[in-house]
């Protein structure tokens, strides 16, 4: 690890301020990605802001049709919620899958997103339910907020604060973990609105993306069923030790089909 500069911000005020004023800054949530890379020295910031202590970006709330997740909200947090449980249950069984109790009780909902990482289980959720990011500067619809392989629409210097996400009729994820690490090598949330229905795939390819045809199939058949014999194409997926492209277009297939059967159990 490279030698650096350590701040505890003490507002968002604060940690936008000492971003600012670093050469290559970093805003440091659960640090479940960062530090490792650091640790690997594959990252060098000359600062590291801690976010930890902001109360202003924790915290679950339930409106009429939508919860807001603080950023800096804990995974085990979110599992642990009565509010979560009871409006979309599916955002809580996600979110007891991601890794092992040490990373759920400090891996954050703001981190996991911001980071976009090809195989996390939250963006799963954020683009299936058609959330929205709410940052420092702007609000950030799902479908125009994960770009590529740990890229995202943030700006520079631009600070998650909560994620919206809309409560659905139904909505279930299932994935197909990776033994060691828990990370999807492919996992699939579907999303009932209505007669709209979202799926989308992590794990899979670069970054998280809605499968468009299972989604037409859906909306005029929600039925495990109705997947059948749409064949999910393996150009541009991830291809690893873990799995080829074609094992994970199969497992695309196989996790879509168990999470519309168990958005079907009453």
């Amino acid at each position: 690890m490279y030698e650096f500069s350590y701040h505890k911000a003490a507002s968002l005020k604060d940690a936008l301020e000492v971003l600012k004023a670093s050469d290559d800054g970093k805003l440091l949530a659960g640090g479940m990605t960062l530090l490792p890379t650091m640790k690997q020295r594959l990252a060098a910031p000359d600062q590291l802001v801690d976010l930890a202590g902001l109360s202003e970006l924790t915290g679950i709330e339930k409106y009429d049709d939508h919860i807001v997740i603080g950023a800096m909200t804990r995974h085990a947090e979110v599992v642990a919620s009565e509010l979560v449980e009871s409006s979309i249950p599916a955002l809580a069984a996600l979110a007891e899958l991601i890794g092992d109790p040490q990373v759920r009780n400090r891996g954050t909902l703001g981190g996991s997103v911001a980071n976009s990482d090809p195989a996390a289980d939250y963006p799963a959720a954020v683009l299936g339910l058609n959330a929205s990011i709410v940052t420092d500067k702007r609000t950030i619809e799902a479908d125009n907020f994960f770009v590529d392989l740990f890229e995202t629409e943030l700006e520079e210097h631009e600070i998650i604060t909560s994620v919206r996400f809309p409560i659905p009729d139904t909505a279930a994820y299932m994935k197909f973990p990776n033994p060691a690490s828990r990370y999807a090598v492919a996992g699939v949330f579907v999303a009932r609105f209505g007669s709209s229905v979202r799926v989308a795939v992590t794990g899979a390819g670069g970054c998280v993306f809605r499968q468009s045809d299972m989604e037409q199939a859906l909306e005029s058949d929600f039925s495990a069923a109705a997947l059948d014999g749409i064949d999910v194409s393996s150009d541009d997926l991830n291809e690893d030790i873990h799995a080829s492209a074609e094992y994970r277009a199969h497992l695309v297939g196989v996790m879509a089909k168990r999470a519309v059967s168990a958005c079907l159990v009453v």
